[in-house]
């Protein structure tokens, strides 16, 4: 009779255990993913860009706040944010307090679809469907009903008050001890919030670099800055998977990007033309899925030098 459940059992202590590990510490294993991307002209000083996304804020959450607070420390020339920082319509002070050391870097901003409404419980297994149907958000999904509005506006605010760009379907610059930065922004994809028609037309010929900025990297979004010719585009939304594989990798990337560039750098070609593209996995998880496996959460501190 033991040896009948000995295997089952088994499973089960793996799965327990593979359960406690990716809720209760790799979660909490926050990283500083550091990349070097050859996007400048020629001659032009290295940037150090800090990329955070994806936070998604539960109120509590004290060990992802310090960690926060700690990546001042790396002293970037600026912060692109680029949305997802709500769990939860609480979290709006905390997401402030925690970034707060950061705002006093110049920076700019995009918001998620997390940052308007919350989070809603659902299976994980529908993400593999929605993969296999091509439906991803309200992208052939129907409208939401019923959802939490976020006080995002608050969170808007707070980001505009420490003189943070708001990049929402707009354009931005910064100015960098003498370097202008042109930063264009469309909203979330993955909602259809996107208005790139508004931005269209590429770089602006008086700035000395140029990049795009969105949420959720849906390949019409990075179709239209590659085309337009944007050499480096920053997105987030993914999450790198969040439930990986190891030695696979990633199953989904709840968009209709490839799951070979669920994170980290890689290319796109759009027109004939390609711009470096950097997604991040991001530092959160929804609050109704509070689990990460070989995925840690992180941030990212980007150096831009020469092309050549």
């Amino acid at each position: 009779m033991r040896a009948r459940y000995k295997v089952p059992l088994g499973i089960t202590a793996v799965a327990a255990a593979g359960l406690v590990y990716s809720a209760g510490f790799e979660t909490r294993s926050f990283r500083l993913r550091r990349v070097t991307v050859p996007v400048l002209p020629s001659g032009m000083r290295p940037l150090r860009v800090l990329h955070v996304s994806d936070i998604h804020m539960v109120s509590g959450q004290r060990k992802k706040q310090r960690w926060l607070r700690s990546l001042a420390g790396l002293r970037p020339d600026f912060v692109v944010n680029t949305g997802d920082n709500l769990s939860d319509p609480e979290g709006v002070p905390e997401v402030l307090d925690a970034l707060g050391p950061l705002m006093d870097f110049p920076g700019a901003y995009v918001f998620g679809s997390n940052d308007y409404y919350g989070p809603t419980l659902r299976n994980p297994a529908r993400y593999l469907l929605e993969k296999v149907q091509g439906r991803h958000g309200l992208n052939g999904n129907p409208p939401v009903v019923g959802a939490v509005h976020n006080p995002w506006e608050d969170l808007r605010d707070g980001f505009d008050a420490a003189g943070w760009l708001n990049l929402t379907n707009t354009r931005g610059t910064l100015k960098i001890e003498g370097v202008s930065v042109e930063l264009t922004g469309v909203d979330d994809p993955h909602i259809k919030r996107d208005r790139y028609e508004e931005v269209a037309g590429g770089p602006s010929s008086s700035s000395d670099f140029s990049m795009g900025v969105v949420h959720a990297p849906y390949l019409r979004a990075l179709d239209a800055f590659t085309a337009d010719g944007y050499p480096l585009i920053l997105a987030g939304h993914t999450h790198g998977g969040q439930l990986c594989i190891p030695f696979y990798g990633a199953l989904v990337t709840n968009c209709d990007l490839d799951t070979d560039r669920v994170k980290g750098l890689s290319t796109h070609t759009a027109e004939n033309r390609t711009s470096n593209l950097y997604v991040s996995a991001g530092c959160g998880t929804s609050r109704y899925t509070p689990v990460r496996f070989a995925c840690p959460p992180e941030a990212t501190l980007l150096t831009l030098v020469g092309a050549e």
